[in-house]
């Protein structure tokens, strides 16, 4: 899953740009603030999702730099509603933020309601608009057990109301489900991604906390990284 899609394979994927998504953006279009990098018909353009979280002013910052970097022209679609009517501490400010590992009971408070429903939904129809025919999400197995739509289960469910939504021009695949982060990471590493310009914290501030469930993850990968953390 690193090579350009051709005419056969056109795809649009969405992502944050956090560590562990940099390469699959730049090589194969992949997933979470997401935002999308549409490939096919010789056109690239890249889409953030504004939905109001604590990170999202800093992962659309990343976003940007790398579209820029890509040569793909970068926009942001608003979805401020989630932001406006849905409960998560990922939407209430850096001090609501648990800190502590994915597997600690506190990290259920970050859960934002359906989110990758929405996104997943929005792509879907970006794709069928333009003809492309896979939407790629980039959630992986560190993700299961507090994340409810980054489960297998979800992705499998998601894929079959996409592709019976429309009429099977387009599906929904998850390359990155059974990986861990420093899997992924590592690939990355192999790739020459530069972590440093790359942005996951869910406490959004000018630098990573090192103390929440993504830093620790990030943190603990165990790949060169240039990345400054706040303790």
């Amino acid at each position: 899953m690193v090579q350009d899609p051709g005419e056969g394979q056109k795809r649009v994927g969405y992502d944050c740009f956090p560590e562990d998504r940099v390469h699959g953006v730049a090589l194969c279009p992949s997933k979470k603030m997401r935002s999308i990098v549409e490939w096919g018909c010789g056109a690239r353009r890249g889409k953030t999702f504004d939905y109001g979280s604590n990170h999202n002013r800093r992962e659309e910052a990343c976003a940007k730099e790398h579209c820029r970097r890509l040569g793909i022209e970068q926009v942001t679609i608003p979805l401020g509603f989630i932001g406006q009517y849905f409960e998560s501490s990922l939407l209430a400010g850096a001090e609501a933020v648990p800190e502590g590992p994915y597997a600690a009971e506190n990290m259920q408070s970050t859960v934002v309601p359906f989110r990758n429903g929405i996104m997943l939904s929005v792509a879907a129809g970006l794709a069928e608009s333009r003809g492309l025919r896979k939407v790629l999400i980039a959630n992986h197995d560190g993700d299961h057990v507090v994340y409810p739509d980054c489960r297998e289960g979800f992705v499998a469910a998601m894929d079959r109301a996409v592709q019976e939504g429309t009429d099977g021009k387009v599906q929904v695949e998850a390359p990155y489900t059974r990986m861990s982060k420093a899997d992924i990471a590592r690939v990355g590493g192999r790739l020459g991604v530069d972590y440093a310009r790359t942005y996951s914290c869910y406490k959004g501030g000018e630098k990573h906390c090192g103390r929440c469930a993504t830093c620790l993850e990030r943190r603990e990968a165990g790949v060169e990284d240039g990345t400054e953390y706040e303790g």
